[in-house]
């Protein structure tokens, strides 16, 4: 028995999601899929549009045998506290064989490629982003334009 672990929102479940679903199971081989998903309040701290139980039903009605719900403080961080921490819950449940998550772009370079920057911030990068959050930016526009100064717009524009 295989079982595949999915973080995400569904805010609300779509086709798109029933498909990530079916076509993560197929590339990882798993049986069952455990999914950690936000709660009523998702990323950016916005209110979901529908409630967490409406949208726990719609996944187990869609191919997730299970959902655990993530913390708020998590659920509502910027995306490498969000990923991270469920993963972390996942890992914890030492049953899981695969993780899937979904790309708007479908190609992981560019994905790495942001993720290795951020995680390795530079000196240099943290005084730029400060300088945008000290223009009154909200935390995700002011990365936004840091990362833009430093790996270029037309290269973000590019990426989901």
């Amino acid at each position: 028995m295989k079982i595949l672990g999915i973080v995400a929102e569904y805010n609300p479940f779509h086709n798109g999601h029933k498909l990530h679903i079916e076509q993560s199971k197929k590339v990882t081989g798993c049986e069952y899929v455990i999914a950690v998903m936000s709660g009523n309040f998702v990323q950016r701290g916005e209110p979901a549009l529908i409630d967490k139980y409406s949208r726990t039903e719609m996944a187990l009605k869609n191919g997730i045998d299970a959902v655990i719900e993530l913390p708020v403080s998590f659920s509502t961080a910027s995306a490498e506290y969000f990923a991270g921490y469920s993963v972390k819950i996942l890992e914890s449940l030492g049953i899981i064989d695969a993780i899937c998550f979904g790309s708007e772009a479908g190609n992981l370079t560019p994905l790495a490629h942001f993720a290795n920057f951020l995680t390795t911030e530079s000196p240099a990068y943290k005084i730029t982003l400060n300088n945008e959050l000290d223009k009154g930016y909200s935390y995700p526009i002011a990365r936004k334009n840091a990362l833009a100064n430093f790996i270029g717009e037309s290269k973000i524009s590019e990426s989901p």
